[in-house]
């Protein structure tokens, strides 16, 4: 196994639109978290020939900067190329000061993804975000001081009308930070999520599709003039910084997640821990399988996820060994939505759009992954 996932579940206040799985603390029990996951670890064995190490969430930037350097020099004190990694951690802006990124780098973090979502501090209290747009600045600034240079943006589209949200302004704000990557999610909106109860009672409207498509479209736009590349259709990267951890997914090879929540593939099979924080940790302290479940795919189930995960990257798939998508490809190549480039296939932006639709009508199967 090459990439490694570590799920870090721990909130201080769950976002109006998140299903994730969170357990939302005033006091994270940090101990008892480096102590499951190094136990985890132990029992899968040696991780040899690691490329990338991803601590999400949750909000991995709560732990203290000791618990981070305990659980990443356990997993990396057998790789003899420490420095040709990339460790990613996901922070919150208010979590960013220079103290705990002296602490992050020299613990082996070399790239940092923030959650900044929006610029407008309106927006951020809607969202139940805990940071400021002014906070999204200085932790930046933070980052590059501290040395680490690899720095992500995400941010959130296709929010509702009523909140006026300028996202041209979130764009401009954004480049004018110079992340390396951005990445990009419309909102969804998930059961059982504040934002749900909202459009439920008729407190919000749900965004529009056109809404979506819109600031998705001026998205690769306004990001494509600024110099950033979209390299899979939720991130836009400058040359040479694409994120390796998630190119790992979209291309199918094997990973190891550990954590609550967590899952991993091994190229035939995926599987994936107890969501709960409570349920996991009680599999680690009776000595049990921290996996819930365990699926096997089958031949056909393979090739539509491959066909799927290759379609949301802009190197599209290969044709020549996939001949049966060519009639009814044809149609979408005349619409715009698809592309050939010799023997490749690959989505436009308005295709990513309607990537979901695309590929049933392309394989004749309607599963999505």
């Amino acid at each position: 196994m090459h990439h490694l996932y570590i799920h870090v579940p721990f909130c201080t206040r769950r976002c109006s639109y998140c299903d994730f799985s969170i357990a939302v603390r005033k006091a994270i029990p940090a101990a008892d978290f480096v102590a499951a996951i190094k136990t985890e670890l132990a029992r899968r064995g040696p991780l040899e020939s690691l490329e990338t190490v991803y601590l999400g969430g949750g909000t991995p930037s709560l732990l203290p900067p000791d618990a981070i350097r305990t659980i990443l020099l356990d997993v990396l004190h057998s790789t003899p190329s420490l420095g040709t990694l990339e460790v990613t951690l996901e922070a919150n802006p208010e979590n960013v000061t220079p103290e705990v990124v002296r602490a992050w780098r020299a613990s082996g973090v070399n790239r940092v993804s923030l959650g900044a979502q929006s610029f407008d501090d309106r927006v951020l209290q809607w969202m139940h975000r805990t940071h400021d747009a002014a906070q999204i600045g200085r932790a930046v600034t933070h980052l590059r001081e501290g040395g680490i240079e690899n720095i992500s943006l995400d941010l959130i589209f296709a929010l509702p009308e009523s909140l006026r949200r300028d996202w041209d302004h979130d764009l401009d704000q954004a480049v004018a930070l110079e992340p390396s990557h951005l990445s990009l999610y419309g909102l969804t909106v998930e059961s059982r999520t504040p934002l749900d109860r909202w459009i439920s009672r008729g407190a919000v409207q749900a965004p529009t599709d056109e809404r979506y498509a819109d600031e998705y479209l001026r998205a690769h736009e306004r990001l494509g003039a600024a110099g950033y590349s979209f390299y899979e259709v939720s991130n836009a990267a400058r040359d040479g910084w694409r994120s390796r951890h998630n190119s790992a997914y979209w291309s199918g090879r094997p990973y190891v997640g550990v954590g609550p929540a967590a899952h991993s593939f091994d190229g035939r099979a995926r599987s994936w821990n107890h969501s709960a924080w409570a349920a996991y940790v009680r599999a680690i302290a009776a000595g049990e399988s921290t996996v819930e479940a365990r699926e096997e795919l089958s031949h056909q189930q393979r090739e539509l996820e491959h066909i799927y995960l290759g379609l949301r990257t802009v190197e599209g798939i290969d044709l020549p060994n996939r001949s049966r998508l060519l009639p009814p490809s044809s149609a979408f190549l005349g619409q715009g939505w698809l592309v050939q480039d010799g023997c490749r296939l690959r989505c436009t932006p308005t295709g990513w759009l309607r990537l979901d639709s695309l590929v049933p009508a392309l394989t004749g199967n309607p599963a999505i992954p």
